[in-house]
């Protein structure tokens, strides 16, 4: 199946579409990205745009892909680094996967105010950044972690309870569903979406080794 494009709500999200397009290299929309200002409201009042982190040699085996920055996030500039990273790496070694393999990236690039749940017009807007982001790493595994993510990739009517614990084709990409870290810290050690996503990591790593 083709990739569901958001809505193109406004101009800007046509203006980061075509300055997303145009980076040659990932270095070129890291630099461009960290400008943007598409959405007033979270560019005033961020302290860095989190691009993502890339695997320092190579090409990533597999890409993680969450919803939004964080207070920790948008502090240092890195995705995942607070609690739900912290059990995020925790979780990826008990699956047998290694961040260190893995791009990491948000659906939305700058932190929502109050960690509140993005806009859609910020999900449009920011969604060149990641469609190019996607193109350049050209990684055919992608996980989508929470809603959010898994409704950038399967739909606005995306449930997650339904989709997860199987691949999806997604433009050739073999995308991943599954709970988001917080939703794991929430509901504590021994909730559902904790055990849900080690299963569904595990799941990736077993896809990833029948790869080799």
């Amino acid at each position: 199946m083709a990739a569901p494009r958001p809505p193109r709500l406004d101009a800007a999200a046509d203006e980061v579409a075509r300055a997303a397009a145009a980076a040659p290299d990932w270095a070129a929309l890291a630099e461009t990205a960290r400008s943007c200002v598409a959405c007033p409201e979270l560019a005033a009042a961020r302290q860095h745009v989190v691009v993502g982190d890339v695997p320092r040699a190579g090409r990533p085996r597999f890409v993680l892909v969450g919803e939004a920055p964080g207070a920790n996030e948008d502090e240092t500039g890195r995705p995942f680094v607070g609690r739900s990273g912290a059990l995020l790496d925790q979780l990826l070694a008990e699956a047998g996967l290694d961040r260190a393999e893995a791009a990491v990236l948000n659906v939305v690039k700058c932190r929502p105010p109050g960690n509140r749940t993005p806009k859609a017009p910020e999900v449009a807007r920011c969604s060149g950044w990641l469609r190019r982001q996607l193109e350049l790493l050209g990684c055919p595994v992608v996980v989508a972690l929470g809603l959010s993510s898994a409704k950038w990739f399967l739909g606005p009517r995306t449930v997650l309870a339904a989709v997860r614990g199987h691949a999806h084709e997604v433009d050739g990409r073999a995308v991943w569903a599954t709970y988001h870290p917080s939703a794991a810290i929430r509901f504590g050690p021994n909730g559902a979406p904790r055990a849900g996503l080690l299963a569904d990591l595990t799941a990736v790593a077993g896809s990833l080794e029948e790869q080799r």
